[in-house]
């Protein structure tokens, strides 16, 4: 009978949860239902997956329409059908010129750009039905798989239509896309928000009707019952309908072979294998050709010859483009990973758990996250979709937040901003509100959750065996790559396992300094910057470790990761690769980091440990620190299988926490314990350390990649600091602003020079120790000038004066406003006010067009400006309002000069007492305490440029409150812990800055332009 029922994937429309709609039909007794969301087959499979748990038997298909206007419904006859329909379904789905971002594109999917409407009859496609709407079919033909839908609205119409005649080609449509009142109401606010109305405005062509809602089967064939036939054609239709999907994922459906024949695979797999031993091992010993025979075997076993073939011909061509990456993940437990040059991590000489990477009962792949430049991976993608046929990549689903849901709701229901603000922020009593008030609260928890547009996973690469439209219509965002409609979960559900292709700044940071360096210090020999061996041993590294000295390196500069490594006393790769994981908010929460910091300062702590823990983790001294030890505790002390042990691991993850096989082995795990005869306590406990870290926590050899990124990074920072941090500027920075980056470098002896029209380019460059920003650094400054100042000065030298470069450069007055204010025609050595009064008189406004050069050059009138000089302070203005920064010191910024002594040299020989100190804020910290409260951690910098670590407990927190940039004096206890200095904060405010020294005698420089116009008009008359 169900025909066209619709799920909260029909985005901005439906209101109903797959479960909560396979759910309702059993209660009602239903055995068939046909899904057809909204242009979407986002929930198809998951449904697929759950209705034989609920005695159903799931049809598929596709509810085609142009915004709400329904045009028709296909549905799959079986696996090929459905097929047939992805395809026909994402030809509409195409790229939309007109759509900038991927959020506008992907929430307009339901409406459909207009290029790509969707036309009144339907491609007749092989294995599908097409129902058409009966109230507004215009045709009089219908072919063999076409039909009319009648609602219970149009029997009546039907009674005297010719289609009484002609009953064999009409079907029930009873369509369903709420289960009730309070899901009619939550469609129409859903409405509302697509729309950008308020509720009170939404025309009615915009809703469902109020009956769109689940009727029991005796229902329907009660209003049917005039027309017995209909009912029995939309059974049979049903009937007809057969699809089915393997769950069971028993066999990965990724590419299954890379050469076409999978005996050639494991003999390509075997040569590279054997054939990396010498790159990687030289001679290698018994226990390196024992763990790759078994690695061998066991992959060929498990069918994942060909994922490791296809990860390895990426980075192969990665390799040839000269591109860095790093290959992190469980895959980095692996030696044949290693060998064929997919990761960096040798798993034998860290001793990873072999179970962690592969075993008998795991049936998905190992991950393997590489990582790439941001600048590379576009290439890297578009290798893949070269190179393999059936490719795409994985939505994710960007759903309604609550304090977004607020600020909707609010506006759809009319609320004024100032009001809308107060309820997002939830500062507000709920038994003081009013009805209208209440509801925006109401209807936003409610929504919360719902699948809002459809957006790109981070990097998830699917490369099937079976064309991607088997299981799924895809989408195009605008950099042209097909997109699942489905996410990385439902994929693993089916058998597709992805590809992480991944891109962070860090690696772009290591491949520009190597590349900096070369040019800036020409005299040196080439950096190999993959010695990592060498690195290791390096003094120079240890000694920024010990100190915590790495701002600007990957993933070891945050404070809290600052602060760890000194009170774990780092000074080696392997307690660096724990500290990158003990740093997980996982094993925070779970109050095993402060306890593994007491074993690893203190031995004797050691002792404390539960024997079986510690027989278990020696290396970490009985704490879970990895992801493998999730697996390790849950087999040796849990009893369970590694199969079962693996899916608890994976289950804490979030995302199957929810599925009845997670729920089983959760209790599996507290019978055996149980039986066992250890202590129910002490199972709690250990339940509540996995619960609480493995969701957070990072593999052995995920972390180890990172510390190989980290020791590239930390390399290049103690032998070329300055070129280092250029390239960290040119990079997007890192953890902090680009501030404190260019403080960096000032602080490790770089002189720190402003844009100048001679020198810089985009990006900022070094010449010997000096630094030149880049405009890019400049707010306002438009890219299609600087190109132009660029490409000029490189095609015919440097300008020589003011007049030369607006001869040579189409600029705006605007614009050339910018550079003059930030020095950047310093060269000069002219008076920048000066500068900026000639540049008014003789640049237009407005740029028509690109200047021509010609035989004779225009002699510009030469005008006397008045005697207007600009001091340090006021340059130090205009940085703030054009780079966001001063160049100067910021203490130099205070009103009055500071007698405070304190720095935080002096801290220590004050543990325990109350100090008042100075500090220019870097970054805050928000977190809260157990039990709800707000409270900060603040980083500041002290007069001589050192890191001040202050915490912000929840009263004092919300009574002195951060107010923006600036410096703060501070007072508070020195807290003195593991070696870590912190302040906890008693007391704070923000001191005054001095007033803008631009702005100051206002009316006498308004006179002075008053004066200067007057001569200017005198002048050009007398001319």
């Amino acid at each position: 009978m169900y025909l066209n029922t619709h799920t909260y994937y029909s985005l901005r429309y439906g209101t109903i949860k797959p479960k909560d709609l396979l759910e309702t039909a059993q209660e009602l007794g239903v055995d068939c239902i046909a899904l057809t969301d909204i242009n979407s087959t986002s929930a198809c499979l998951d449904f697929a997956r759950m209705a034989p748990e609920h005695a159903i038997r799931p049809v598929l298909g596709v509810d085609f329409r142009n915004g709400v206007q329904q045009q028709f419904i296909m549905l799959a006859k079986n696996n090929e059908g459905f097929l047939n329909i992805n395809r026909y379904l994402s030809s509409f789905l195409r790229e939309n010129p007109g759509i900038d971002t991927l959020g506008e594109l992907a929430a307009a999917s339901s409406k459909l750009p207009s290029e790509a409407t969707i036309p009144e009859r339907a491609k007749i496609l092989p294995y599908t039905y097409i129902i058409y709407p009966y109230a507004s079919f215009k045709g009089n033909e219908l072919s063999k798989n076409e039909f009319l839908g009648v609602k219970m609205e149009d029997i009546n119409r039907l009674k005297f239509s010719p289609w009484k005649h002609r009953l064999e080609k009409l079907v029930i449509l009873q369509t369903v896309s709420f289960q009730n009142k309070k899901g009619f109401n939550t469609h129409r606010l859903l409405r509302a928000i697509d729309n950008n109305t308020l509720l009170s405005k939404l025309p009615l062509s915009e809703q469902a009707s109020e009956k769109d809602i689940f009727l029991s089967s005796e229902e329907i064939k009660e209003a049917f019952a005039a027309f017995p036939k209909l009912i029995e054609n939309t059974e049979t239709l049903l009937d007809q309908c057969n699809i089915a999907f393997d769950f069971s994922k028993d066999t990965p459906n990724n590419q299954s072979s890379y050469t076409h024949n999978e005996a050639l695979d494991f003999r390509l797999l075997k040569k590279l294998a054997y054939g990396g031993i010498h790159y990687r091992y030289g001679v290698p010993d018994d226990n390196v050709l024992l763990r790759i025979k078994k690695e061998l075997e066991i992959i060929q076993q498990k069918g994942f010859v060909s994922y490791f073939l296809i990860n390895w011909k990426i980075l192969k061509y990665a390799r040839s483009k000269e591109y860095f990456y790093v290959g992190r993940g469980s895959g980095a437990n692996s030696v044949i990973a290693y060998l064929l040059r997919i990761t960096d991590v040798d798993p034998i000489e860290l001793d990873l758990y072999f179970e962690r990477f592969i075993n008998l009962y795991r049936k998905n792949p190992p991950d393997f996250d590489i990582d790439f430049s941001w600048k590379d991976r576009d290439d890297i993608t578009q290798f893949i979709f070269r190179s393999f046929k059936n490719t795409a990549l994985i939505t994710v689903y960007n759903t309604f937040k609550y304090k977004a849901s607020v600020r909707e709701l609010g506006k759809v229901f009319g609320l004024p901003k100032a009001e809308i603000d107060v309820l997002s922020k939830g500062d507000y009593n709920y038994n003081t509100l009013d009805k209208l008030t209440r509801l925006v609260i109401v209807y936003s928890k409610y929504i919360q959750g719902f699948p809002n547009y459809l957006g790109i996973h981070a990097g998830g690469i699917l490369i099937s065996e079976k064309p991607i439209h088997y299981y799924t219509a895809t989408f195009m965002p605008p950099k042209g790559f097909a997109t699942t409609q489905f996410d990385m979960v439902v994929a693993e559900d089916i058998g597709l396992y992805k590809f992480d292709i991944l891109s962070q700044r860090g690696l772009g940071k290591i491949k520009d300094a190597v590349a900096i360096v070369r040019y800036n210090r020409p005299e040196l020999p080439p950096i190999d910057i993959h010695d990592i061996k060498r690195f290791k041993q390096d003094e120079r590294i240890k000694d920024l470790l010990r100190n915590a000295k790495a701002i600007g390196c990957f993933y070891v500069e945050s404070p809290a990761m600052r602060m760890l490594l000194r009170k774990l006393r780092v000074d080696d790769y392997l307690g660096l690769v724990a500290a990158s994981s003990v740093i997980r908010p996982g094993v925070a929460k779970s109050g095993m980091m402060r306890e593994y910091i007491l074993r690893y300062r203190y031995p004797e702590r050691r002792k404390e440990a539960h024997p079986v823990m510690l027989d278990i983790m020696p290396e970490t001294y009985g704490v879970m620190v990895y992801q493998e030890d999730v697996i390790k505790v849950a087999h040796y002390f849990g009893g369970l299988t590694l199969g079962e042990a693996d899916m608890l691991r994976r289950g804490m993850s979030g995302k199957f926490r929810s599925r009845d096989e997670f729920l089983k082995v959760k209790q599996q795990f507290f019978d055996n314990c149980h039986n066992s005869g250890k202590p129910e306590a002490l199972t709690q406990e250990i339940w509540r350390q996995i619960e609480s870290f493995a969701g957070y926590a990072f593999a052995k050899g995920h972390s180890a990649s990172y510390a190989v990124e980290s020791y590239q990074s930390l390399f290049l920072k103690a032998y070329y600091p300055l070129e280092y941090m250029v390239a960290t500027l040119n990079n997007g920075g890192g953890f902090y602003r680009p501030e404190l980056y260019v403080h960096e470098a000032r602080m490790h002896g770089g002189t720190i020079l402003p844009p100048c029209i001679n020198y810089s380019y985009s990006q900022t460059i070094i010449h010997g120790k000096e630094i030149y920003l880049g405009f890019g650094f400049l707010h306002s400054l438009e890219n299609k000038v600087i190109k132009k100042i660029t490409s000029e000065r490189d095609s015919n030298g440097y300008f020589i004066s003011l007049d030369d470069f607006i001869e040579r450069v189409p600029i705006s007055i605007e614009q050339i406003n910018i550079l003059i204010k930030m020095n950047a025609f310093r060269f000069t050595g002219r008076n920048k006010r000066e500068l900026l009064w000639e540049a008014h008189m003789k640049t237009s406004k407005v740029v028509v067009e690109t200047h021509i050069q010609t035989l004779f050059k225009t002699e510009r009138i030469s005008y006397k400006t008045p005697d207007l000089p600009n001091t340090s302070l006021e340059d130090a203005f205009d940085e703030i309002e054009l780079l966001g920064f001063p160049l100067c010191d910021p203490f130099e910024l205070l009103p009055d000069p500071s007698t405070n002594p304190v720095r935080v040299k002096h801290l220590l020989i004050f543990e325990g007492k109350q100090v008042t100190i100075e500090g220019y804020l870097v970054s805050i910290k928000n977190t809260a305490t157990s039990d709800g409260k707000g409270m900060y951690f603040g980083t500041f910098l002290d007069r001589d440029g050192y890191f001040i670590d202050t915490v912000h407990f929840p009263q004092v927190a919300a009574r002195y409150r951060f107010r923006g940039k600036g410096i703060y004096s501070i007072t508070g206890k020195v807290v003195v812990e593991f070696d870590c200095i912190s302040i906890e904060v008693s007391k704070m405010e923000r001191l005054g800055m001095i007033e803008d020294p631009r702005y100051s005698d206002v009316l006498l420089k308004a006179n002075s332009v008053k004066n200067f116009n007057r001569r200017v008009r005198i002048n050009n008359s007398n001319n």
